[in-house]
């Protein structure tokens, strides 16, 4: 029975979704000042293109945040094409990486003192993206939400008006039986969420059909 985030958390963990080169970060530059584009770039649209245009970037020699900031947008723009919106998502990580430099001087100044105020006062920068860049990009314990979370819940009849409704409910559950998380992965919580929210989306992007099939979850959690 999934009653709770933690019954979800160690359902999922069972079906060994992550392979094992990614596990447990999930995204590969989990620590990484990469996390701050692509948290733009995955922006409607696939992680491959994300990957594809990330490429793209460093066959350029723009490969840290001081040289994407310098770079000119529309060279910016043609290498990011794959992931799609190139112009706008250019725009927006050029005035992202250079507020970074700005306020922070660099990546690690940046991921010990950004909040998320900062990051949401970013244009092109919502919850999800914010919150992307602080589990994978700083390593804070913070449970990213995106449209896979929202159906998975769900199709185990919670529905949820906003976004912080679902963070809260997925972090609550993880926090409270922590003691019992933790037993079973041997995880922190910062690794924890990370594992958690790609285990989501793992486990969603397998789902063909537009009613998801729980039921190798609620069999393997009984």
């Amino acid at each position: 029975m999934i009653e709770t985030s933690a019954d979800l958390l160690l359902a999922l963990d069972k079906l060994r979704l992550i392979a094992d080169d990614r596990y447990p970060r999930w995204w590969r530059s989990y620590g990484t000042w990469q996390v701050l584009p692509e948290a733009i770039l995955t922006q409607q649209t696939q992680w491959a293109n994300v990957e594809r245009s990330m490429a793209n970037l460093f066959a350029l020699g723009l490969d840290s945040i001081q040289k994407i900031a310098q770079a000119d947008r529309q060279t910016l723009a043609r290498a990011i094409a794959p992931s799609g919106f190139y112009n706008q998502k250019a725009e927006r990580i050029l005035t992202l990486l250079k507020r970074t430099l700005n306020d922070f001087g660099d990546f690690e100044t940046f991921a010990l003192n950004v909040d998320r105020e900062w990051l949401l006062s970013r244009k092109g920068v919502g919850y999800e993206s914010a919150d992307a860049i602080l589990c994978y990009g700083c390593k804070r314990a913070v449970m990213v939400v995106d449209r896979y979370a929202a159906k998975l819940l769900a199709a185990f009849g919670r529905e949820f008006d906003e976004y912080d409704e679902i963070q809260r409910w997925l972090s609550a559950g993880v926090e409270d039986e922590f003691d019992r998380v933790y037993s079973a992965l041997n995880l922190d919580l910062e690794m924890t969420y990370a594992y958690f929210h790609g285990l989501i989306v793992e486990f969603c992007k397998r789902q063909k059909r537009a009613a998801f099939d729980i039921s190798e979850l609620t069999s393997e959690n009984d």
